[in-house]
C-alpha cells in the first residue's frame, strides 16, 4: 500500500502549506494535464484524477500514478472611502492588501486496472479559497483603541480555510465506450479567524466567533460519473457531487451559520472532447456549483440586520445567521491541445466564471454589505488563462507544467457598518509541476 502512505503524505502536506482557489472556493481545475486546458477535464481520461472531475473517466485512464504540486500565489486588496460611521462604530477608511500570498498545493492520483473491465484508484486534491490576513491600521483612534483593523477588531485581520479531500475511485466498463464511475468523498477541513472583536456583539456566541485558532472538521459526500466514447475522435462526459457535509466548527459556532456549519455545496459538470486531427484536441466544460445551498456561504448579509432589533436567529452563527453572500456560479472551460511530437504535448485554455461576490450600492438590496463581509474571502476573480506542456521520457513516463494567471476583477458595495464604500479586488497566478508514472 505504498500508494496509500504517499496519498496521506500528500494530504498532510497540503494542509501544512494551505490552500485557495479560483472559482470561489474550487480550482480552475484539478490534475496539470487539465489546469494546462483552462481545467477543462470531464471528457478526458488521460490521469489518475478521475476523483476530482469524472470517477467513470479512470476505466480509460490505464495504469498511472500522477503526483504534482502547484505554487499558487494570489493577491488580495480591499479599501473602504467616504466611511461616515453607522451600525455602532466609527468611520474607518482604509486601503490594504493581503499578506500570505504563496501557497504550495500538492496533488496526487493512482490508478489501477483490476481487470479489463475494473479500475480502482484515489485522487488526493484541496480545496480553499478564503485565505487572508491583512495588517492592522495602526494609529487608528476612537472606540477601536490605537491598533484597530478593517473591522473595529484589534490586530491582524482575516481568515484561514483548507480543505482537502481523499476521493477513493471505483470505475467500470459497460462496454468497450462506455463507463461508470463513483468516489466517496472523504474530506478534512480546518479555519481559523482573528480580528472579529468588533462584530462578537453581534453573535449568537461572542466567544466562539474570533481568535480561538485552528478549529477542524470532517466531511464526506459522493461524485458519481459516466463517460463514453461516441466516435473514434468524440469522447463526452459527465459528474455530480453532492454536498459535502462536515461537522460543526465548535470553535466558530458564533462565526457561522447554523452553529459553526460550513460544507463544500452540491456541484456538477458535464464536457465533450473532440479529437479534431491526430495532433489536435479541443475540450469543452462547463461546471455549476451551488454556492446558495450552504447557509454560513449563501446566505445574504442583509439577514443580519434583524440582529439589531435581539432576534438572534439572525445574528452571526444563528440558524438563519449572516455569511458570504455567495450567489451559484456558472463556469465555462475551453482548452485546446497540440501532440507537437511524440515527446512534446502543448496546451492553452481559458475559463470564465461569474464572481458569487455581486456589487451593491445601496440599502435594502439584497447584497447589501456583501463587498463588506468578503474582505475576509475576495473571491472575485473570473477570467483565466493557461498554458502548459507534457514532455514524454524516454520510459514513458511524463513531466508535465501548467502555467494559469486569472485576470484582475473588482466588486464595490456599501457598507452597513461604517457608511461608505467597500471595493475588494484579487487577481492570481499559479505555476505547477507534475510527474506521471505509466505503470
Amino acid at each position: 500500500m505504498k500508494f496509500t502512505r504517499l496519498a496521506m503524505g500528500l494530504a498532510l502536506a497540503g494542509l501544512s502549506f494551505g490552500a485557495n482557489a479560483t472559482n470561489g472556493m474550487f480550482g480552475h481545475g484539478y490534475g496539470m494535464k487539465a489546469k494546462g486546458m483552462g481545467g477543462a477535464a470531464t471528457a478526458s481520461s488521460d490521469d489518475a484524477f478521475g476523483g476530482a472531475n469524472n470517477p467513470a473517466s479512470m476505466a480509460f485512464a490505464g495504469n498511472r500514478m500522477d503526483i504534482g504540486a502547484d505554487v499558487f500565489m494570489p493577491i488580495r486588496e480591499a479599501n473602504r472611502v467616504g466611511s461616515t460611521g453607522g451600525g455602532g462604530f466609527p468611520a474607518i477608511d482604509a486601503d490594504s492588501e493581503s499578506e500570505s500570498n504563496v501557497f504550495l498545493i500538492p496533488e496526487f492520483g493512482y490508478n489501477r486496472m483490476i481487470n479489463p473491465n475494473l479500475a480502482l484508484g484515489v485522487t488526493v486534491y484541496g480545496n480553499g479559497g478564503m485565505n487572508t490576513d491583512y495588517d492592522p491600521i495602526l494609529g487608528s483612534a476612537g472606540v477601536c483603541g490605537p491598533a484597530t483593523n478593517f473591522f473595529c477588531g484589534q490586530g491582524r485581520l482575516g481568515i484561514d480555510l483548507m480543505q482537502l479531500i481523499i476521493a477513493p475511485t471505483a470505475a467500470y466498463k459497460l462496454n468497450a465506450s462506455h463507463s461508470i464511475g463513483i468516489s466517496p468523498l472523504l474530506a478534512y477541513q480546518r479555519f481559523k479567524a482573528e480580528g472579529l472583536q468588533g462584530f462578537t456583539v453581534g453573535s449568537t456566541n461572542g466567544a466562539a466567533m474570533t481568535n480561538n485558532g485552528y478549529d477542524d472538521s470532517f466531511g464526506y459526500g459522493v461524485r458519481i460519473g459516466y463517460f463514453g466514447r461516441i466516435t473514434p475522435t468524440v469522447t463526452i462526459g459527465a459528474a455530480y457531487s453532492s454536498k459535502v457535509n462536515f461537522d460543526e466548527f465548535d470553535d466558530y459556532k458564533g462565526l457561522f451559520a447554523e452553529q459553526g456549519d460550513l460544507d463544500i455545496p452540491e456541484n456538477y459538470n458535464v464536457g465533450i472532447a473532440w479529437q479534431a486531427t491526430p495532433q489536435v484536441k479541443l475540450a469543452f466544460d462547463y461546471q455549476r456549483i451551488n454556492y446558495s445551498d450552504v447557509d454560513s456561504i449563501g446566505n445574504p448579509m442583509s439577514n443580519f440586520f434583524p440582529c439589531f432589533g435581539g432576534s438572534l436567529p439572525n445574528c452571526f452563527g444563528g440558524s438563519v445567521g449572516p455569511g458570504f453572500g455567495w450567489a451559484d456560479t456558472d463556469v465555462w472551460k475551453l482548452g485546446v491541445e497540440y501532440k507537437h511530437n511524440n515527446q512534446w504535448t502543448l496546451r492553452a485554455g481559458y475559463s470564465h466564471t461569474n464572481s458569487p461576490i455581486e456589487s451593491s450600492n445601496t440599502f435594502g438590496n439584497p447584497d447589501f454589505g456583501e463587498a463588506a463581509i468578503n474582505i475576509l474571502a475576495p473571491g472575485v476573480v473570473e477570467d483565466h488563462v493557461t498554458l502548459g506542456f507534457t514532455y514524454t521520457l524516454a520510459s514513458g513516463n511524463e513531466l508535465t507544467v501548467s502555467y494559469m494567471h486569472a485576470f484582475t476583477n473588482e466588486v464595490s458595495g456599501a457598507d452597513p457598518f461604517f457608511g461608505g464604500l467597500d471595493t475588494i479586488k484579487m487577481h492570481q497566478n499559479s505555476i505547477g509541476i507534475a510527474y506521471g508514472m505509466k505503470m
